[in-house]
Formats: C-alpha cells, sequence, structure tokens
C-alpha cells in the first residue's frame, strides 16, 4: 500500500462536507450533482469540487447518462484505508488484551498498606453502594 494512496483517501475524507456528500452516495447507491446538491446544502461547484476530489482518489465513479453525471461509490478505493487500519487493528488488540491482564494481576494481587489500599477500599465501597 503506497503512502500517497492512504494520504489521499485520508486527507479526501477529512473534509466533513466531502465525507457527507460521499455517505449519501454511498446510502442512496448511485447520485447525480444535483441531488447531492440539494442535500449538502452547499452550491452545486462546491459539490462538484468535492466531487473530483473523491474521484482522484478512487471513491467515487461516475456514468455519464447524456447531461447527467451519475456518481457511486467506488469500494476498492477505501482499499488503503481498510489496510491501514488492520495493521493498527492488530495492534491495539494485543495491547488491550496486555491491559486486560495487568489489570486482572492488580485486582488478584494481595491488597498493600497504603494509600493505594485505601483507594481501592474507598473504590469497592462506592461501588456496592
Amino acid at each position: 500500500m503506497p503512502a500517497a494512496d492512504i494520504a489521499l483517501v485520508m486527507r479526501s475524507l477529512a473534509d466533513p462536507t466531502r465525507r457527507a456528500v460521499f455517505e449519501q452516495i454511498v446510502t442512496a447507491g448511485e447520485a447525480t450533482v444535483g441531488a447531492l446538491t440539494r442535500e449538502a446544502g452547499v452550491s452545486q461547484p462546491a459539490v462538484s469540487q468535492h466531487l473530483r476530489a473523491l474521484r482522484e482518489a478512487g471513491l467515487v465513479a461516475e456514468r455519464r447518462d447524456g447531461r447527467n453525471v451519475h456518481y457511486r461509490a467506488a469500494p476498492r478505493g477505501l482499499a488503503p484505508l481498510v489496510d491501514w487500519l488492520g495493521l493498527y487493528g492488530v495492534f491495539w488488540r494485543e495491547r488491550f488484551a496486555n491491559l486486560e491482564t495487568l489489570l486482572q494481576e492488580i485486582d488478584h494481587a494481595p491488597e498493600r498498606k497504603g494509600r493505594n489500599a485505601r483507594h481501592r477500599r474507598r473504590r469497592r465501597a462506592a461501588a456496592s453502594a
């Protein structure tokens, strides 16, 4: 996965209006600029610019029908993002598993004297109340 691909996809979806336009297309299956403009709450030229950015990122494809252009989501355009998230998913699952093990060890460790023991007793008393 080239870094440029993931950067382009992330940059394209970072804009909230552009992301909303993309979500409209995904929900509708296919939409024209006019339909997207009515829903987006921005001007037609702004929607066209967002569509161009989405198209350049490979997130949407177009189908011409006379004067109308219909846009549809291109699922393969999200592949760099899905791949990138997959890498970090493994990373975070391992970290959460380690954290869970550590918390279980702490919960089952004999209570130590001092401030931490008092704090744990207060937390337990508050939780049972």
